[in-house]
Order: structure tokens, then sequence, then C-alpha cells
């Protein structure tokens, strides 16, 4: 289907949002962190679906595309999970491996994309 590397970023963002997922089921019920909640999950979420898509990519910009919103979408992952911490939505040890795998799919991602970018130039 995919090269091993890509395989494995499938199954590891995959496994990110379903984190995602199961952390946003055990925080509170208040108006301003359930807003914060939609755009986590809907950031996280779409770091899976968008990186399956980009694996699909039918030419290199096309790739470079989809990648860089898979990138932002990590960031922004990471954003929100900063936030709930700061909000007291959650403890930060509760939260910190979620931002981790969040700060690490954004600098993979950004690497691919500068990668693929570099390539496409001929560089």
């Amino acid at each position: 289907m995919f090269n091993p590397q890509g395989e494995e970023l499938i199954k590891r963002t995959a496994a990110f949002a379903d984190a995602v997922i199961d952390f946003c089921d055990t925080l509170p019920e208040r108006m301003a962190i359930n807003k914060i909640k939609s755009q986590l999950l809907d950031a996280a979420t779409s770091v899976a679906s968008n990186y399956r898509g980009a694996c699909r990519a039918r030419s290199r910009a096309e790739f470079i595309a989809k990648i860089g919103v898979v990138r932002e979408e990590a960031d922004e992952s990471f954003g929100w999970l900063e936030m709930l911490v700061r909000k007291g939505a959650c403890h930060k040890e509760t939260a910190a491996p979620l931002i981790q795998e969040a700060y690490e799919l954004t600098a993979i991602m950004n690497s691919s994309y500068t990668t693929a970018s570099r390539r496409r130039k001929g560089r």
C-alpha cells in the first residue's frame, strides 16, 4: 500500500487522533472548554485524515499542499492542548504526552514539507 514510513505515520496519526478523542472525554463540561475541545477534536482528527490524503496525493504539488495542512493541524492541536492546560481544564502531566506528540508530528510534517518543496524546486 504505502512505504513503511508512510504506514507507520498513518498508524501514528490515527493513534494521536484516538488519544485526543479519549482525552477530550475526560475534560470538564464548561462552555469555553467545550469550544476548545471541539476545535482540538477537529484539528487532531484532521491530522490523521489529511495525512492519509497526503499519502494518496497524485502529484508532488498535491502532496506538498496536503502535508502543509497536516503540519498546520498538528500545530493547532499543540496550541489547543496548551490552552486547555493554561485554562485549568486538565493537569499538565495529563496533557504532556499529547502535547509532546503534537509537537513531534508538527516537526515531522514540517520536515516532510520542506524536503518535498526542495525536491519540487530541484534542489
